[in-house]
């Protein structure tokens, strides 16, 4: 008789675990990346050393 072989299943878990860590990651940097654009603090430097820093206009109308 001839022989069979029989392959076992690689496991699927891994490629699971691994698409929702790069799930994760790319949630958080986007809401990182939104949360920082909202306002920023801008300085600017003046040479009469005045105090020139501005707080940015809220853009997320």
């Amino acid at each position: 008789m001839a022989e069979i072989k029989i392959e076992k299943k690689k496991p699927v878990w891994p490629w699971i675990v691994a698409i929702l860590l790069i799930g994760a990651v790319v949630y958080y940097i986007y809401f990182r990346e939104d949360e920082s654009q909202n306002v920023r603090r801008v300085e600017v430097e003046n040479a009469a050393g005045v105090d020139t820093t501005a707080t940015a206009v809220d853009t997320t109308n």
